[in-house]
């Protein structure tokens, strides 16, 4: 999707009559992984953020590269919650579900609560497509959709009418079917089409006639809805603009607002950004944003595999430049050497972790937060790095630029974790002003008198940052254990202790340079507290913010500085009773706070692969209030 930043005080509605007014909605686009579902959930975010609506958005992508068409290993689905007020989450259940053909409706229906609206191609519906979805009989025939409002249209029938005229053949006519669906649903919420027939124009700007057809598929969805006797209590609807601050804002998604923040933060501290990556799933999205930065100085390099990726970004540290690298789990544990390399040679580097589910290949396209203790431990040796996470898609602008300030004011590599959800999901995102942000220039070792490569800054712990070349300060570094001081080689017993201690002190006194634990939502005491990580934020604060509505006695502290912890995190949670810790994971933070803390937390552990629901987060307070 083309970004388009948008002013709110520029949005405006339509006029509208004959319509029902909500203050939310969740929508849920469905089909074949070649039926352009993400495309048509973009364009649908698009339009919905330039209508000054809040929006959180959730794609979510078949883990098989091209399952056989029709089948339900194929599904892929885009779901947007779009609100007059803040959006945190992409929904717990969809309110709109729109099937583009049966495995879809098989994979999704169950996800449809009663008397949801649902909209599907009855074009799909053949005899084989419904014995490649699992159907012995057709469900548009018989009366499994019965509680649902149900729309039921010849899609494919109406899209090849509409692009008739445009010669193109059958198979090609269909693949504006999604733009047909797309324009159905933009009219029954009152979303503007013309943002998406710019970009039509302009992704299709060598083939006119495809544009042209996807336009008057576009429009000819958007008739359908304003000329057709829609169900019983289905009519259009309005959802109002958002109060949201003023300002210029644009939709991002995790990968673009991280690719963004490490350049940035590399820009303030005055150093080139070079970042060398191998593709993986959900983690490649960075270096293709990043590869796009050239005119603004960033080095991107595709290596051959995760170690040449990694050791590429630690020569670019050595050289005086801000290496980072990114993959996703698999990836991070062919990386474990180099970084404790990076560790014991003591050099600034980020390593952006976007977790997925499973171990080995595990579930590729689906979410996870399961490597927070191969962040914490997954080296050999006693290498403690500094660990922060993200948790939205716009905080990882924030988190990336952290990351850099850690990495080149400690001498040490930082591991930030977002995961797939993260990645790949949207939300508005004020766009700030780079000029006021605080900039953390290196100094990099210039005087040449005493110098020694491993002695300390006092107050950091961390050693002189010397660029190779500089004259009088030739030194040597590597991955053997080093002398405390001159960094020559070292196999001395003591000395080894000594190392070894000043490298964990040094991590370790980080949490005097991070901001104290705040609460998130609630009071700084009290009967519950939950306590959450990454991409579990949003789920957990509505469901705080809901439960605090019915009167229970339930706060929400959310953490970003992993390791080390925020200095006050013990005092902060030893005020409160009991201590719920949801995790996308079999319990990794809820471990690190009994061991740390000797704290009695409990665990609310989600792997499906799939983010938490606020309703399953609502039901474990009130679980843990009633016991």
């Amino acid at each position: 999707m083309k970004a388009m930043a948008v002013s709110v005080d520029d949005a405006h509605s339509l006029e509208r009559v004959d319509q029902e007014s909500r203050e939310s909605v969740v929508i849920r686009f469905a089909g074949d992984s070649g039926d352009g579902m993400q495309l048509t959930g973009s364009q649908f975010t698009l339009a919905t953020a330039i209508q000054g609506n809040d929006l959180a958005t959730f794609p979510d992508f078949p883990a098989e590269i091209r399952a056989p068409a029709g089948t339900t290993f194929g599904v892929s689905a885009f779901q947007i919650n779009f609100a007059a007020h803040k959006v945190l989450t992409a929904g717990d259940a969809p309110d709109v579900l729109v099937a583009m053909n049966p495995a879809a409706l098989k994979v999704n229906i169950g996800d449809l609560p009663p008397g949801g609206t649902l909209i599907v191609d009855t074009g799909s519906f053949s005899d084989r497509n419904l014995k490649k979805a699992g159907y012995d009989a057709n469900p548009l025939e018989d009366s499994s959709l019965e509680g649902y409002r149900l729309v039921a249209v010849d899609m494919s029938q109406n899209t090849l009418n509409a692009v008739a005229k445009f010669g193109l053949g059958q198979k090609e006519g269909l693949r504006s079917k999604n733009m047909w669906a797309l324009g159905l649903v933009m009219w029954l919420f009152g979303r503007d089409r013309q943002p998406t027939v710019d970009w039509l124009k302009t992704k299709f700007e060598k083939r006119e006639d495809i544009a042209n057809a996807n336009i008057a598929a576009l429009n000819a969805g958007h008739a359908f809805g304003e000329t057709a006797e829609l169900p019983d209590g289905l009519s259009r609807r309005v959802i109002p603009h958002a109060d949201i601050e003023p300002g210029l804002y644009r939709a991002v998604t995790g990968s673009e607002a991280m690719a963004w923040g490490l350049a940035i933060g590399a820009d303030l501290a005055g150093l080139k950004l070079m970042f060398g990556s191998y593709p993986i799933t959900p983690a490649s999205p960075l270096l293709h944003i990043l590869s796009g930065l050239k005119n603004q100085g960033v080095i991107t390099f595709q290596a051959e595999d995760e170690i040449a990726a990694v050791c590429s970004a630690i020569g670019a540290s050595y050289a005086g430049a801000i290496g980072a690298t990114s993959s996703s789990g698999p990836g991070i544990a062919l990386k474990a050497e180099a970084m404790g390399l990076a560790v014991v040679a003591e050099l600034p580097l980020v390593i952006v972790n976007t977790q997925r589910a499973g171990p080995s290949t595990g579930m590729p396209t689906k979410t996870e937060q399961s490597d927070l203790m191969q962040a914490m431990y997954g080296r050999n040796g006693d290498t403690p790095i500094p660990v922060l996470s993200a948790h939205s898609p716009s905080s990882c602008f924030e988190v990336a630029i952290e990351a850099v300030r850690i990495a080149t004011k400690y001498m040490t590599p930082v591991m930030v974790l977002a995961d797939g959800y993260l990645a790949n999901a949207s939300e508005p995102w004020r766009v700030p002003d780079v000029a006021t942000l605080e900039k953390f220039p290196v100094d990099f070792r210039t005087e040449t008198e005493g110098f020694q490569p491993y002695l300390r800054d006092p107050d950091t712990l961390s050693r002189p940052w010397a660029i190779p070349g500089t004259p009088g300060l030739e030194h040597r570094i590597g991955g053997i254990e080093k002398d405390y001081d001159s960094g020559n080689i070292s196999y001395d017993p003591a000395n080894h202790q000594r190392m070894t201690e000043v490298r964990a002190a040094k991590v370790a006194g980080i949490a005097n340079d991070i901001p104290e634990q705040a609460v998130t939502f609630g009071d700084a005491s009290g009967s519950l507290v939950v306590v959450g990580w990454g991409s579990t934020f949003g789920p957990i604060d509505q469901a705080v913010r809901k439960a605090r509505a019915m009167g229970r006695d339930v706060s929400h502290v959310h953490v970003t500085h992993l390791n080390p912890f925020p200095r006050n995190l013990e005092e902060l949670l030893s005020g409160y009773d009991r201590i719920l810790v949801p995790e996308m994971n079999s319990g990794q933070l809820v471990r690190m706070l009994r061991a740390d803390f000797l704290l009695r937390a409990e665990g609310l552990n989600k792997v499906s692969g799939q983010p938490f629901k606020v309703s399953e987060i609502l039901t474990a307070i009130d679980a843990a209030l009633e016991s």
